[in-house]
């Protein structure tokens, strides 16, 4: 492990150059999976800089890759607004995000990957109240789905009005179901696996736009580690019947030891498609398929990527103004690269 975290940091650096430009100045909210995703990702793009880590556990007991920045308890972040650019929050969705965003939104620029689809219209409503009253700028579900997924599907139903739109995910661990698992009361450790259902993918994919219900696209497979003497029965119904999270599917519920949890599931992929099938032409003659696939090996090491992606684009917005929520829908594709227009007309377009 140490040697793996040495590595890590060298492999992580950026030179002189890099560092001479002008910095956007990051901070860190959460420290686990997705924050140290987000700090190497931090380290691979030139123009940010890993100002603090804020955590609720003890500061002494969290190691951080970056000389540089320091570790600090969550309710130390008031003495640092005036030295934060833009906080990415790496909370989870289900009991962290819906108050941490809109209550840092009233102080700092923020981006957050909040990703329950059916709540993101109420938690951007509250976030966006909280950054007009302050005069910031937060960007709302930053990842991959939402997040990349999304403006994948807006691009492709733009271009195809007629037709139909998929969405599948999998086979991986979802970070956000597994931690709402882990809030269960019994729970000790879960990891819960989206597995899309292979009929429903080849029917879409033959351009045959079949209509599929939410529990005929994918199953859930949910591996737990319960307390001595919690009762099985108990967490296996509150699991099921989980709103937004599993109740419209059909989800298989294994419990295990903490052994096994380590060797066979201590990985966490993802991935997954955006399938858009339509018909052009006067008489809508004529079939298309857009597929756009991602085959993740590690979730929040990639959502960690598009957050500091998005957190650039943020600090480009406060500049120009643009205060308020906002979602990935709403930013420029150019506002996420570090390279100049200039350059992206050249060798993008």
């Amino acid at each position: 492990m140490i040697i793996y975290m040495i590595n890590t940091f060298r492999t992580c650096q950026k030179t002189d150059s890099e560092r001479s430009q002008k910095m956007i100045r990051i901070g860190i909210m959460g420290y686990g999976n997705l924050g140290r995703g987000v700090e190497c990702a931090l380290k691979q793009n030139p123009d940010t800089e890993l100002v603090a880590v804020f955590t609720r556990r003890n500061p002494d007991d969290v190691k951080i890759l970056t000389e540089t920045a320091g570790v600090y308890k969550a309710d130390e972040i008031t003495k640092f607004r005036s030295e934060i650019d833009v906080l990415i929050i790496c909370g989870g969705s289900s009991t962290d995000l819906p108050w941490q965003t809109p209550e840092y939104a009233a102080m700092f620029n923020v981006v957050d990957s909040f990703d329950t689809h059916a709540g993101i219209p109420e938690h951007f409503e509250k976030v966006d109240a909280a950054a007009r009253n302050a005069g910031t700028t937060a960007v709302i579900s930053a990842g991959w789905d939402p997040g990349m997924f999304s403006i994948n599907r807006v691009y492709a139903e733009s271009i195809l009005p007629e037709g139909e739109t998929y969405t599948f995910w999998g086979k991986g661990v979802s970070q956000g179901h597994s931690d709402a698992v882990r809030r269960i009361e019994g729970v000790l450790d879960a990891r819960q696996y989206t597995i899309p259902v292979d009929s429903a993918l080849a029917a879409v994919r033959s351009g045959s736009a079949p209509e599929l219900s939410t529990r005929e696209k994918h199953t859930r497979l949910v591996y737990v580690v319960a307390e001595d003497g919690a009762d099985e029965q108990v967490i296996t119904e509150e699991i099921v019947t989980m709103k937004n999270y599993f109740v419209d599917y059909d989800t298989t519920v294994k419990f295990i030891d903490e052994e096994t949890m380590a060797r066979d599931h201590s990985g966490i992929p993802h991935g997954g498609f955006v399938i858009r099938t339509g018909r052009t032409g006067l008489e809508s003659e004529n079939s298309h398929v857009v597929e756009y696939k991602l085959q993740l090996e590690s979730n929040p090491e990639f959502t960690a990527s598009v957050l500091v992606a998005v957190a650039r684009a943020t600090y480009r917005m406060s500049l120009e103004e643009m205060k308020g929520a906002k979602s990935i829908l709403d930013i420029p594709p150019a506002m996420l690269s570090p390279k100049s227009p200039e350059v992206l007309r050249k060798s993008m377009l």
